[in-house]
């Protein structure tokens, strides 16, 4: 009986650790990720898709992509927020139009709080009657040492 619990336990556990994860928990696929067309996180749980990606300036843009991940068009009525920084002291970012049609996204109206390693919750409500779709995610901001992108948006197959 505790020959079977251990293998069953080992057949668990090993997986993990072949996964190829780095230090900071984060793991890298075999295949490379979706990307954008600013090489930003591709966030698949809205529809169309959307590339979340941080500029220069540490504000955050929402581009919307179709599955080949070319902009299209921002969906008309969509309204979004992102909330990070400090869990003691949060920042809520509000999105505004930047550009027109398919060469429109959404900025965020101030940039992101100071540090390297925030967490974030992404607030988008598709349009006015529907539920929100809320996204939890790292913004890891470190660059990732394969694929020289950053952590938040690294697609290497490490």
């Amino acid at each position: 009986m505790k020959t079977k619990l251990l293998a069953l336990v080992l057949a668990l556990v090993v997986p993990v650790f072949a996964a190829g994860d780095h230090a900071d928990g984060h793991a890298h696929g075999a295949v490379k990720k979706l990307t954008g067309p600013n090489q930003g996180r591709v966030i698949t749980q809205l529809e169309p898709h959307a590339e979340l990606f941080v500029t220069a300036e540490r504000k955050v843009r929402l581009t919307f992509i179709d599955d080949a991940g070319k902009a299209v068009a921002v969906p008309a009525g969509l309204s979004a927020t992102l909330i990070t920084g400090e869990r003691s002291a949060p920042v809520t970012l509000g999105f505004a139009a930047d550009g027109e049609g398919a060469a429109g996204s959404l900025l965020t109206t101030a940039a992101l709080p100071e540090g390297k390693n925030l967490p974030a919750v992404l607030r988008v409500k598709p349009y006015a009657d529907a539920e929100t779709v809320t996204v939890r995610l790292p913004l890891n901001l470190a660059t990732c040492g394969e694929c020289s992108r950053p952590e938040y948006a690294c697609a290497c197959a490490h």
